[in-house]
Parts: C-alpha cells; structure tokens; sequence
C-alpha cells in the first residue's frame, strides 16, 4: 500500500474522519514501514536493543487510533509528523523504563527532534548519493517511498544504508557496528545502493 498518491491519502484521511475505522487502519497501515525503519534508528541510539521495533510501531497506532480525534492536520506531511509525535512518546517511555528518568518533557523533545532528524535523512538519501527516485516519490512523501524500498531489501543492505544515512555513521563506524572490515562495508553499502536505486526506480 505505500505506493498510494497524494489523493488516496487525503481520501483515507476524509474517510477516517467521518468515522470509517477501516480507513483509519489502512491509513496507519501506509506508514507501517517509515515508522518502522524510525524506530530502529531510535532503539539503537537510546536502547541497545532492548525493544522490537514493529512492536513499538504497533503500540503508536493502537495510540494514533484512540487519539486521531486529536489531529488536525491536511496534509500527508502534517499526519507524518504527528505520527513521530506518537512513536516519540513511545521510545521516551522506553527510556525511561529501562533507565532510571522519570517523565521529564525534555526527553520526548530531544527523541522527537531526533525522530525529524532521521526522516530528513532519508529524504536526503534520494539526492545526495544520486538515488534517482521514481515517479512515486514526486505523488508521495519522499521518506516514506524510500522507506517502502529499503524495508524489501535483504537486512544487510537495509542495515548498512540505515547506519552510514539515518544515523550519519562514517564506514569505520558502521564496519564496528556490524562486525565487518571497512572494505566489506564500502562494498555492501555500494551494492545496497544500486539495489535500493532499482528498486525505486522499478515502482509502477
């Protein structure tokens, strides 16, 4: 479902307002992957591990579902936002079950700031290593298309694009992180480009 335009978004959105809970669910269901990709990139950063991302993911929606009252946006971007609002909340209370913070604002701030942070990242993806992206990305939000392609790709390649672009990693930091030389990390991350580019550029 993450290749829906523009207009299927803002009709889902019309439709979830009105009361459709089904609209509401296949709504959610488009950002299944971007979130997902997010909360990773979050997990590493503040958790090391200690949480499951789809689990997070599901946890925001089930909040998103009993909040969408609460949202006023129009626009896919706007929804997007509110939904790392929610997932903010979620890995500050994360944060804080495993540490010893209390509830403190600051904390969700600096996780939603960080949240942005990475969906910026992606978007940037696209131009700085001349990812050229498909025409789907021109109807939708560019991080959330890119999130769709990197969610197929094989773990390795998601990994390695994920750590050197949504957490900014130089290669001898990622070949730390996954245990590989730096040679064998500029070669994985080449060929998960070239995957990650045919993979948008073969989006109907």
């Amino acid at each position: 479902m993450g290749g829906d335009g523009p207009m299927d978004v803002c009709s889902l959105l019309d439709e979830a307002r009105c009361g459709s809970a089904d609209a509401l669910g296949r709504l959610l269901e488009l950002y299944r992957n971007y979130l997902t990709l997010l909360a990773r990139t979050q997990i590493q950063r503040n958790l090391q591990a200690k949480a499951d991302a789809s689990d997070l993911v599901q946890e925001a929606f089930v909040e998103a579902q009993r909040g969408f009252g609460n949202f006023e946006g129009e626009s896919e971007g706007e929804l997007m936002q509110w939904l790392r609002s929610i997932l903010a909340r979620r890995v500050a209370r994360l944060v804080r079950h495993y540490g010893t913070q209390r509830r403190d604002v600051r904390l969700e701030r600096r996780l939603s700031q960080q949240l942005d942070r990475s969906s910026q990242a992606l978007e940037r993806a696209l131009e700085d290593e001349h990812t050229t992206p498909s025409r789907a990305a021109t109807r939708r939000e560019s991080a959330v298309v890119l999130a769709d392609a990197l969610e197929g790709l094989p773990g390795a390649y998601r990994d390695v694009l994920a750590l050197r672009h949504l957490e900014g990693l130089d290669f001898e930091d990622v070949a730390a992180r996954m245990g590989r030389t730096v040679d064998s990390v500029k070669n994985l991350w080449s060929r998960a480009l070239g995957q990650l580019r045919r993979r948008l550029n073969e989006r109907p």
